[in-house]
């Protein structure tokens, strides 16, 4: 499958595995709007891609209706009733575990987003049943899918934390050892679990025999999320937060996402006024600009209930012409702050009708809490290790509370009259890479396919690392690393050219015309596909 495709008139798909991408083509090739072509694409990437999220996961959806109307489906799971900073002490744990089950300690969300996206698209006309939804996904997990490039380097990085956590080895470690890439992985207990939704309907993975299952295995395993949990889960529908910059409306997903600082970050590197791409101008910009809205970010991002300021005063027109002042056009400002990390997936949908959807799922790291639950095959994410002990923290972990989310879908409705779905996966760099191509493409003009191709950097963690200094890959021309050293930054060169440190980026876009265009980064193993 090709990493871009264009001028297609019913509808298009962007993802990080072809499998993805091709999934959700097929959906619209049946007559299926984007967010059915979403939800097939959100259940066949946790067969295909399962490193990197799963259906033990969260999720997050910007969905912009035909009508203009763009709303967010907020995806999060809170923390299990008897997850409460006692249960850890009792344990003799300071911290919360980042793997095993004291990880997965947060009700799993992203199925509870395909619920509500799966009513957002019957109430727009989607007719197509779950079972046609899910075949993909099905097919997939029964038969078997090659193992990833980065499937095999993450299950060689990380295997000495991953081998002992209940039910991983069984499912990811064949032997007892770390798959090839090229070799076969099949989940069978997912693909069961996946027919089970496909007849029963998707809430059967709260209210029914998945949930029931799910529990069991939880209890047994020593989690602290309990039956009650899942009965009590509902996704939300929310307002998104946005901002106007001098290309068009920027849409980003509210508290508890960190989509404050990725729409912060244009808004305030567009008052700079920048004039041409690629040189320090334009890469320094970005990276101080990122600065300041991490900054606000580790200041306010929280559970929405617990916020003690509103998220939309940092994007109103004042707040950013004073804050923009703050940035150097000429010297580093001192970093690092403390990193966030995570590892997910973006994805993007559209079709002829206007519909168009941003869409991420993740299981926080690489592989999430490493937990596989036996009976049902769900991979559980380990997002509440975000959450703190200390009852001063911001994020302090409460039963109930929604943990920190590095996740954030973007969009944006241009004033040429373009609707664009864009976004990346990987913690911190998340708006970094959404910066880099959105004002590559929409600002300056390159060709989408160009603008995710050219070299990124990264400003703080992600995928596992406790580097906080700025990263570039070494195709960066020579004189603007010199330039950024001058100025004071702290820079890593990478040895690679495309590194997967720098996430795993796409978009799609709607034309005026009615046309439709697609692309996703070089760095994944995904695609693009249009009908």
């Amino acid at each position: 499958m090709d990493l871009y495709t264009a001028g297609h008139s019913r509808g298009v798909t962007s993802a990080p595995h072809y499998l993805a991408a091709e999934a959700g083509r097929e959906i619209l090739a049946e007559g299926g709007n984007a967010l059915e072509a979403m939800i097939a694409m959100a259940a066949t990437i946790a067969a295909v891609y399962p490193h990197m999220n799963h259906v033990g996961g969260d999720g997050f959806w910007l969905v912009r209706e035909p009508n203009g109307r763009v709303r967010a489906i907020m995806a999060a799971g809170p923390a299990g009733a008897k997850a409460t900073p006692a249960f850890y002490w009792d344990r003799q744990h300071d911290e919360i575990p980042t793997r095993g089950p004291l990880a997965a300690l947060t009700v799993p969300g992203a199925v509870g987003g395909w619920i509500a996206a799966l009513e957002g698209a019957q109430s727009l006309g989607g007719r197509l049943p779950s079972d046609m939804l899910l075949n993909a996904a099905i097919r997939h997990a029964h038969e078997g899918v090659a193992v990833t490039r980065s499937q095999e380097q993450l299950s060689n990085e990380k295997f000495a934390e991953l081998k002992d956590a209940p039910g991983f080895a069984a499912q990811f470690l064949p032997g007892g050892k770390t798959p090839k890439t090229g070799d076969i992985l099949k989940q069978s207990a997912l693909a069961a679990t996946l027919d089970q939704l496909a007849n029963a309907g998707l809430d059967d993975f709260y209210r029914g025999d998945v949930g029931l299952e799910i529990a069991a295995d939880l209890e047994r395993i020593g989690s602290p999320v309990t039956r009650a949990d899942l009965e009590s889960y509902f996704a939300k529908i929310a307002d998104p937060l946005s901002v106007k910059i001098s290309t068009g409306t920027l849409y980003n997903a509210p508290l508890p996402t960190q989509g404050l600082a990725s729409l912060m970050l244009l808004a305030l590197y567009d008052r700079l006024d920048i004039k041409e791409p690629e040189g320090f101008a334009h890469i320094h910009g970005l990276v101080e600009a990122t600065k300041r809205a991490f900054l606000v970010r580790d200041r306010i991002v929280t559970d929405p209930t617990h916020a003690s300021e509103t998220p939309a005063n940092f994007l109103e027109k004042k707040f950013l012409d004073a804050d923009v002042r703050n940035i150097d056009a000429r010297r580093a400002a001192p970093w690092p702050q403390p990193g966030k990390k995570g590892d997910t997936v973006w994805m993007g949908a559209a079709d002829k009708n206007g519909l168009v959807v941003s869409y991420i799922q993740s299981i926080f790291w690489e592989f999430g809490s490493g937990c596989v639950l036996p009976k049902t095959g769900v991979l559980m994410q380990n997002r509440g290790a975000s959450f703190s002990l200390d009852p001063k923290a911001l994020n302090t972990l409460a039963p109930g509370r929604l943990p920190f989310h590095t996740l954030n879908p973007a969009l944006a409705v241009l004033r040429d009259g373009r609707i664009m779905a864009y976004g990346t996966m990987g913690g911190e760099g998340q708006p970094q890479s959404q910066a880099a191509f959105f004002t590559r493409h929409v600002m300056y003009g390159q060709p989408m396919d160009v603008a995710l191709d050219r070299p990124r950097w990264l400003l703080g963690r992600t995928w596992g690392s406790s580097h906080t200094n700025l990263r570039m890959e070494n195709r960066f021309d020579g004189g603007v690393i010199d330039r950024m050293l001058s100025a004071g930054h702290d820079i890593d060169v990478l040895d690679e050219g495309y590194s997967d440190t720098m996430g795993h980026a796409g978009a799609v876009t709607l034309y005026p015309n009615g046309e439709l265009e697609g692309a996703h980064d070089p760095r994944a193993d995904g695609g693009a596909a249009g009908v």
